[in-house]
């Protein structure tokens, strides 16, 4: 299971929603509900999908999804 697929499950489970589809460029605008709370609780879900752990410089720094995603994979790259 690629990140993409297991990262839609984590933002469906989060936002309720099981339309979601990720893509790299999908922003916080293209989410309904993704606001600065729901961030936050979508970065802690993230962390635990992965078991990895983001600085707050990541978290706060994220564009798009494509960014969260090399986040993770390098975060993944680093503990294998």
């Amino acid at each position: 299971m690629n990140t993409y697929t297991q990262l839609s499950e984590v933002f469906r489970q989060v936002f309720d929603d099981n339309t979601i589809q990720l893509t790299a460029e999908t922003t916080s605008n293209d989410i309904e509900g993704w606001d600065s709370l729901s961030h936050v609780n979508l970065m802690i879900a993230v962390e635990l999908k992965f078991e990895i752990e983001f600085s707050q410089r990541e978290v706060a720094n994220f564009a798009n999804v494509g960014e969260l995603v090399e986040c993770i994979e390098k975060h993944l790259a680093e503990k294998a």
